[in-house]
């Protein structure tokens, strides 16, 4: 008898978890509400992904003026209010009305810093602990992911939702498995691991287990836009719902920069960099590069500037822009180079609408709004030559060039003295097709290829 009840209060004690867990889905499925539920754990990061949250949020609130919606952040500070009024201050984008907020208190789960290793399965299933509390305090109709949080899917539609993303890049990439099996070493990929055969081995395996799983949780997408050629193509490899799969290129501020002048002073030149400070923006790469175009500039030219324009999300981003002032210095530049951390979006548009040229040097750069930004407003694009600014957007317009693309230091340094050194009728002549060129991927293309996108989804369960 004693035997029989011991055994009855192991297997209740063991069920007792599950029983909870599924007893909180129904609870939440049976409260769903009529909204649609954004999650963006970090609505102050500056970046093109931000622009994407505030734009999907607007075009929700014109085509389904009905369905509230809600905003998921870590940011303890964020307000409906204070975050209608960061849309309009940093992206220029005027809500219809304020967003819900619902505040998550787990954030810390999905931080790269909390996975010194194995940082992309942790930050992965960071998200599901991070996503099981968003939706167990507010359980929306449709479920929005606009921060590439795959793993978070499968979660979502347990809960019952309708799940909708919209992808900037995929979390892993064929391109990364082939450099780890090349043993390149990079940012994501540590230079003790390229060294050895053995370790690179693991490596792949462990890249190639992960993309298994990434295109498990991927596929649980009723609707995934990406941003991009070069992500709707690993996207497509990956999740294998090529019918789900649409691709709408980001909202780009083509409109609020495209009436800035072409001509502008160019006494002294200067040279825009636009990129939140993160390890894959590769900024230490361009002030290398200036460092050579000052070494090699004509005597009769004067000094150009560089201009570094970003945003820092945590302390290893506040960590990197140190090191970068620090280089600064050591490079004798401190005359010549300017920071500028989380500008408001007018004190952003005044810079742009003063330089002559925009840097960007992150590898397989999903899209590259910066880069569209840089032609709106005048400044001859100098990007990476790979995926987005190669596939979509640094290409000729009417037979006209309309920038350069680099990938070594002194690559990048070349492309920026023949800007530098270029004659005024020549520089406007490019950056007016560079211009032309930015029109194709306006705020307004966004709005309109987003609501196609969206409406037979947010439709089944509204009509």
């Amino acid at each position: 008898m004693a035997n029989g009840i011991l055994v009855w209060a192991l297997i209740s004690a063991v069920l007792a978890p599950f029983v909870r867990l599924v007893s909180i889905v129904i609870k939440a499925r049976s409260n769903g509400v009529k909204a649609v539920g954004f999650f963006h754990p970090y609505t102050n990061d500056g970046g093109g992904g931000e622009r994407v949250l505030w734009c999907s949020v607007k075009a929700v609130q014109e085509e389904r003026p009905h369905l509230e919606c809600v905003v998921y952040t870590g940011d303890h500070d964020a307000s409906p209010g204070s975050l209608m009024l960061r849309a309009v201050d940093r992206f220029g984008v005027k809500l219809l009305y304020p967003p819900k907020v619902v505040h998550l208190h787990k954030r810390k789960w999905i931080e790269e810093t909390t996975y010194p290793h194995f940082t992309m399965i942790g930050q992965s299933i960071g998200s599901v602990y991070l996503s099981w509390e968003a939706l167990c305090k507010f359980t929306p109709l449709y479920y929005f992911d606009t921060s590439g949080y795959a793993f978070t899917y499968p979660v979502a539609r347990m809960f019952g939702c309708k799940v909708i993303c919209y992808t900037h890049y995929p979390t892993i990439s064929l391109d990364m498995l082939s450099r780890v099996r090349d043993r390149s070493s990079m940012y994501n990929n540590d230079a003790l691991i390229a060294k050895s055969v053995w370790l690179s081995r693991c490596k792949v395996m462990y890249y190639t287990f992960f993309s298994w799983l990434y295109g498990i949780v991927g596929s649980c997408a009723h609707l995934a836009m990406v941003n991009s050629s070069w992500t709707q193509s690993h996207i497509e490899k990956l999740w294998r719902i090529p019918g789900r799969i649409k691709r709408v290129y980001p909202p780009c501020d083509t409109s609020g920069l495209q009436v800035l002048p072409l001509e502008r002073s160019v006494e002294p030149s200067k040279v825009i960099s636009v990129a939140q400070f993160r390890p894959e923006k590769a900024h230490m790469l361009q002030l290398e590069a200036f460092a050579v175009v000052i070494s090699k500039l004509d005597e009769d030219l004067r000094r150009p500037k560089l201009q570094f324009v970003g945003s820092c999300r945590n302390k290893p981003d506040e960590e990197r822009l140190q090191k970068l002032k620090d280089k600064t210095v050591e490079l004798k530049l401190e005359e010549d180079v300017e920071f500028y951390k989380n500008l408001t979006y007018k004190d952003l548009v005044q810079l742009l609408g003063g330089a002559i040229a925009g840097i960007h040097s992150m590898i397989d750069e999903h899209f590259g709004i910066s880069v569209v930004e840089y032609m709106s407003a005048g400044a001859i694009p100098i990007a990476h030559n790979s995926a987005g600014p190669k596939m979509d957007i640094v290409l000729e317009e009417n037979g006209e060039r309309t920038g350069f693309l680099a990938q070594t230091v002194q690559e990048y340094a070349d492309a920026m003295l023949k800007v530098v050194r270029m004659e005024e009728s020549e520089r406007l002549k490019m950056a007016a097709a560079a211009r032309s060129r930015a029109q194709r991927f306006s705020e307004q293309r966004f709005y309109d290829d987003f609501k196609a996108a969206v409406r037979p989804v947010l439709g089944e369960a509204t009509s």
